[in-house]
């Protein structure tokens, strides 16, 4: 889960120093739980980049068939310039919407790029607290996962961090 980072070579008048710069394909990726929110919240979001000349990553429009899911959604993630994550209702009963949480967060925290959360009709305390559905999904993936004790609890670290920072509250709108 690295944060892609290629190294240019900047000059001055008075010397030469390397910087880090970020190798970018899109301006946004945006983290969704299809079946919650593909057909209507996400659908407009995706419509209103476009209008705007946002170049955004989508799942759905941008990975070949054939292709596997998990390598082209890392590069998308490492590529992007923003992040906005959707938690709506059922977005923790997702094993890969909760990998892609977890890149992502791991992404920003090595290159700095803001995370956006946008709580779709869900109360932004019951994804920091992982109470109602989240405590629900969270609690099968313990059970399926409990070889890996550690991968639930990056995930609820996960929810917990990205919860917590300033986002948009989509509820009864």
């Amino acid at each position: 889960m690295a944060c892609s980072i290629i190294q240019t070579n900047a000059s001055s008048s008075s010397s030469s120093s390397s910087m880090m710069t970020p190798k970018l394909k899109y301006d946004v990726f945006v983290s969704f739980r299809g079946q919650d929110t593909r057909n209507n919240f996400a659908d407009h979001l995706f419509a209103a980049f476009r209008r705007k000349g946002i170049l955004a990553f989508r799942d759905d429009t941008k990975i070949q068939k054939g292709e596997s899911i998990a390598p082209e959604l890392l590069r998308a993630i490492e590529g992007s310039e923003i992040f906005i994550v959707i938690f709506s209702k059922h977005y923790a009963s997702s094993t890969w919407c909760l990998r892609e949480l977890e890149s992502i967060l791991h992404c920003s925290q090595v290159s700095g790029r803001r995370v956006m959360p946008v709580f779709y009709d869900v109360d932004p305390s019951d994804v920091r607290h992982q109470k109602g559905s989240y405590a629900e999904d969270l609690a099968k993936h313990e059970e399926r996962f409990q070889h890996d004790s550690d991968l639930v609890q990056r995930w609820r670290e996960a929810l917990t961090q990205v919860a917590n920072y300033s986002g948009w509250d989509m509820r009864h709108k």
